[in-house]
């Protein structure tokens, strides 16, 4: 079976602590209208990171910084064997302008089954889920301390 190997970059508005993440509903071809994270095919002598910021810059018209790998996707299709590579990214310059996707959105964390991700993403969802649950959770037991020290503070005056 043949191999195709792709970057895929998880786009989002921090890369630490991210809440938001950018993805796009393929405009073309057999998986039309269903959502993947926007990248593309890596060249030969190329590097993933490489590939990433091409494939952007020529689907997005968007720059951007490509961060840590968060996991690299085998999956089988029908067809063919795929070996994604899925990076953090942040937008550097330009506005995300769709070039070949038929749309796209922002999702948060509980967004993230609200479209129909093609068959290889959904183990990258999962992953997605996990981390902006915790970045939640984070967020939310740092408002719940500061509740309860404003609260003991009140206490001691």
């Amino acid at each position: 079976m043949k191999t195709i190997r792709v970057a895929a970059a998880v786009i989002c508005d921090d890369m630490d602590h991210p809440s938001r993440i950018f993805a796009t509903a393929k405009g073309y071809g057999e998986f039309k209208g269903q959502w993947e994270f926007p990248g593309g095919k890596i060249e030969a002598g190329e590097a993933a990171e490489e590939a990433l910021v091409r494939e952007i810059r020529e689907e997005l018209d968007t720059e951007i910084e490509v961060g840590s790998l968060i996991h690299t996707i085998e999956y089988d299709y029908p067809a063919f064997h795929l070996s994604m590579d899925c990076f953090l990214a942040k937008v550097t310059a330009g506005s995300l302008t769709l070039k070949e996707a038929q749309a796209a959105r922002w999702l948060t964390g509980s967004e993230l089954y609200e479209v129909p991700w093609l068959p290889a993403d959904i183990s990258l969802i999962k992953i997605l889920e996990k981390r902006m649950a915790c970045d939640v959770c984070q967020s939310r037991q740092k408002r719940n301390f500061k509740k309860w020290r404003k609260r003991l503070d009140s206490y001691a005056t």
